[in-house]
């Protein structure tokens, strides 16, 4: 059987193209997503992180929180991950990010949703083919607390390209 290149693979690939963005359009990510202690250990484990606010119960209940910490990674992962199917499925490449906030704490068992505002877009001068997409995402906890906030630029193919 011969092999199939990635592009005919993916020739049927889910979402937006540069073309569908509009600025000021709010997409709301759903559904949302729970984090579990369990969650938050193995991410400490799998990127090394050792601080023990983030998996040692007795430790985190001396410290000014009274519990565990998701860690702040975690967060940013998982709110990026529900904004991917809305923003950044057929993207070519994440450019940059601006200012990831952490304005309050995430712990385990609370619910994130997310949602992200179109900022700006601009064909990209240097590959005529795709544009430069801004966006801010906001991921808010189960009570709408506002928990992370962040601005990423990515590089999105034009509907013609694709």
């Amino acid at each position: 059987m011969a092999k199939k290149l990635a592009s005919e693979r993916y020739a049927h690939q889910k979402g937006r193209h540069f073309d569908d963005f509009t600025i000021g359009d709010i997409y709301h990510h759903l559904p949302g997503r729970t984090i579990s202690q369990h969650d938050n250990a193995w991410f400490t484990l799998l990127t090394m992180n050792t601080h023990p606010l983030h998996f040692d119960e007795e430790y985190a209940a001396g410290t000014e929180f009274g519990r565990p910490l998701v860690a702040s990674p975690l967060t940013v992962a998982v709110i990026v991950g529900m904004s991917v199917s809305d923003v950044s499925e057929a993207a070519i490449a994440n450019l940059g990010w601006k200012e990831i906030r952490l304005p309050a704490p995430v712990f385990p068992g609370d619910t994130l949703y997310a949602n992200t505002e179109v900022l700006d877009k601009r064909t990209s001068r240097s590959r005529p083919n795709a544009g430069i997409v801004s966006v801010l995402t906001r991921g808010i906890n189960q009570d709408d607390t506002e928990v992370c906030v962040f601005e990423r630029q990515i590089l999105i193919p034009k509907r013609a390209a694709s």
